[in-house]
C-alpha cells in the first residue's frame, strides 16, 4: 500500500479535494493532505512528508517550499507537480476532473 500526500498552500480547498474526496476511497492506497502555509487548515510538518511514497504538489512553488524546508524528511518520497493553479473551490467539479487525470497515471 502506497502513502500518498497531496500538498497545496492553505489546505482548504485542492489538496483536501484529492485526499477527502477523490482518492479517500481507493483500497490500495492511503492519503492525506497538507498545507505549505504556517496557518494552514493541516500544515506539512516533517512526520507527513517522511510518511509518504508520492507527493503530489499544486504547483512549483509548493515544491520549492517542500524542498527548501523539509529536504532532510524526502527520503524516498517522489515529489510531482500537478500544476493546478488556485482557481476553484473545493469539489469544484473542473478541479476534480483536472486531479482524477493528473493523478491517475501515477497511481496504477
Amino acid at each position: 500500500m502506497k502513502n500518498i500526500l497531496f500538498v497545496c498552500s492553505q489546505n482548504r480547498l485542492r489538496s483536501p479535494t484529492a485526499a477527502e474526496q477523490v482518492f479517500s476511497r481507493r483500497r490500495d492506497i492511503e492519503v492525506a493532505s497538507a498545507g505549505t502555509n504556517h496557518d494552514a487548515d493541516t500544515p506539512l510538518t516533517h512526520e507527513l512528508v517522511a510518511w509518504a511514497d508520492i507527493i503530489f504538489v499544486m504547483e512549483k512553488a509548493h515544491r520549492t517550499k517542500l524542498q527548501t524546508k523539509f529536504r532532510a524528511s524526502l527520503g524516498k518520497a517522489r515529489v510531482i507537480c500537478l500544476n493546478i493553479p488556485d482557481n476553484y473551490e473545493f469539489m469544484d467539479p473542473e478541479l476534480v476532473r483536472l486531479l482524477e487525470t493528473r493523478v491517475s497515471r501515477y497511481l496504477s
